[in-house]
Parts: C-alpha cells; structure tokens; sequence
C-alpha cells in the first residue's frame, strides 16, 4: 500500500507526524506500507513556487492514497490567486478525480461534555455527510471580475452541476445510507437557486435505485438549524459543495471540537485524499497543542474505504477510543478532571493503545 504523505502547513507537519506514527507501529505488527512525503501548500510554494509542485502531483498520483495535513498560513495571503495554498487542495481534488467528500461527525461518550450543546442533544450522534466536491460554484465559470454598465467593480461566480455530476455523488450517498440507517436527506436551496431545483430532480430519480432508502429534501438554512436543534435526525446527509463546506464545519462542532473530525475524498475507484477537516492553525503552530486525533482517524478511514483493511481501520479508533476514556486530552477538548497533554504525547498514548 503506497501512501503519500502531504503535510502542508501551520500544524499540518506536526499532526501528519501523528498519523504517521501510528501507521509505523502497525507496520511493525505486519501493515504492509511505503510512505513517501512531499511538499505542498504554502511548504510547496516555498519549495517550487507552487502550491501543489508537479514532483508532489506525480507522487499523489502514483499512490493508492494521500494523507494530507491542512494548508495555508497568513504569508501566503498576499500571493496572487494561482500560488496561494488553498489552490493546491482544489487543484489535487480535480487532477485526482475526488469528487466525494465524506465527513463523519460522531460523538464519542467520553466528549459529551466538551460540546457546546446539551449532553441530551448530542450523546450517541453519528452522523455522515456526504458533500461533492469538484463542482458548484467553486469550481463554475466563468469567473472573476469586472466592471458593470455604470462603472462600478463587481464580482462574480458561476454555480453548476451536470446530471452526472449530481447522480454519481447521490450514489455515494445511498450506498452509504444502506451501511447504515438506510436515511438519507439531500439538502439544497431548491426554492431560489435553479441548480437546486435541478440537483432535487437527479437526486430524487436516483433514489429510485435504493427502494430500501427513506428520502428527504431540506432547504439549506434550516438544516443548518436542524443540526444545532435536533441533530440526530440525520443518518446520511448528501449535499452540494458549497453546503456541505459550511454544514461539515457546523456538524463538527457538535463533537465538542474540529480537531476530531477526519474526512475522506474518493475518486470514482476508492482511491483517496485523506486529511482532518479544520484548517492550519498557524496561532498554534510549532507550540504542540494542536489535536492529532482526527488526522489519526483520517488514516484509520484511508484503511477502511481505499485499501478494505477494516481489521487494522478498527485497531486505530479503537486505540482512540482507549486513549479518551484513560482522560487524555488536548488544549481543544481538555475539561477538569482529564489530563491536559501535547500534540506528540496524544501521538505516543494512541501508539501505546494500540
């Protein structure tokens, strides 16, 4: 199993090296796998002037997966549009083909108490989202801007979405309500937006495929509001790229921190970018505080959904599992009564429960 390892920025290198710990100690107990790292992300620009290098884009290709830390940092924000780091992540999504972003939000009992929501509200959620990720107004043209017929400056982007577009994301979506509590809920702005409109169409003749399915529409600010009001409503939400941005981020929250939620991006074969859903942090970085748990969790589903190893998948959130309930906690869900460690001491306990 060829990995390659994409650290990026701020404290990406410092949580990669977590994940990477953990995935050495299974190899030493039998996982057969080669980790390769290159530079990407501001560490990309720095290195080649480009924030997804063509040496970094060959490697990610010629793997079977891609570990990814998070990008960016406040140097890079005055780059011109192509060379800021947050191009490089858009940019392997498209030239791998990633158009699946799945993004569980689960609660694990030990946490309850770190959500900002009632112990009665969150206790046993789990949810999936399912975003699609290589189209919408992210990615739409045309784009830019200009100036209008009075001479004043305005922006602009284009939201768009094929059929195909549309009904292999919803695939994804079902087969994964199937796994689970066969719900699915596809969440649009069908009452304003003609994409919408459109997306509820496919959605709903797809769902033709999956009898076993219950089906529900909501628009996207009230499920923005579902999910602090009553969140475990939802099994398998599957949405657009610019909602499932916001919703995933929101639905994170839920858990008590960003900093536990892993997410996988898979390409039309399994093949997949597996990274934490928050950001580079770089108020943090190099002060070993950041949470290494949901890069941690990032690799366990890499094992999971890309190479069908669930035995060795479970081994690490299992080993999570074991390390919460012994009270190990980073400055992000640390609460009194619980250990407040570092970003390399939370590594080394995951690595010893295993």
């Amino acid at each position: 199993m060829k990995v390659a390892i994409l650290a990026g920025d701020g404290i990406g290198p410092e949580i990669v090296a977590q994940a990477v710990k953990v995935l050495k100690a299974l190899a030493r107990d039998g996982l057969k796998i080669e980790l390769e790292e290159a530079p990407f992300g501001g560490a990309g620009v720095d290195a080649h002037g480009d924030p997804l290098p063509e040496p970094s884009l060959k490697l990610a290709k010629a793997a079977d997966a891609v570990i990814c830390g998070a990008v960016g940092g406040p140097r890079y924000d005055a780059l011109p549009r192509p060379q800021r780091p947050e191009q490089g992540i858009l940019r392997i999504r498209k030239e791998l083909g990633l158009f699946a972003n799945l993004r569980p939000a689960l609660m694990f009992p030990e946490l309850v108490g770190a959500s900002s929501l009632k112990p009665e509200v969150v206790s046993g959620l789990d949810i999936l989202i399912v975003r699609e990720l290589t189209g919408d107004i992210y990615f739409g043209e045309p784009r830019g801007r200009r100036s209008n017929a009075r001479g004043e400056r305005e922006g602009y982007d284009t939201m768009h979405y094929s059929e195909p577009e549309i009904r292999r994301i919803a695939e994804v979506g079902f087969q994964a309500a199937l796994k689970r509590n066969k719900k699915l809920c596809s969440v649009d702005k069908e009452n304003v937006l003609e994409t919408s409109r459109f997306w509820r169409e496919v959605v709903n003749d797809a769902a033709k495929q999956f009898p076993q399915v219950a089906v529900s529409h909501m628009y996207v600010d009230n499920a923005a509001m579902q999910l602090v009001r009553a969140p475990k409503q939802f099994d398998v939400i599957v949405t657009g790229n610019l909602f499932g941005d916001i919703l995933s981020d929101e639905a994170s929250m839920l858990t008590g921190s960003i900093g536990m939620l892993p997410s996988a991006s898979l390409d039309a074969a399994g093949k997949g970018l597996y990274e934490p859903i928050h950001g580079s942090a770089p108020d943090i970085a190099g002060r070993d505080m950041a949470n290494p748990l949901a890069t941690i969790l990032s690799s366990a589903m890499m094992l999971r959904y890309t190479f069908n190893q669930d035995e060795w998948a479970y081994r690490i959130e299992a080993a999570v599992k074991q390390v919460l309930a012994q009270g190990y906690r980073t400055a992000d869900i640390h609460e009194p009564g619980t250990r407040k460690v570092g970003t390399r001491e939370m590594g080394d306990a995951v690595v010893a429960a295993l």
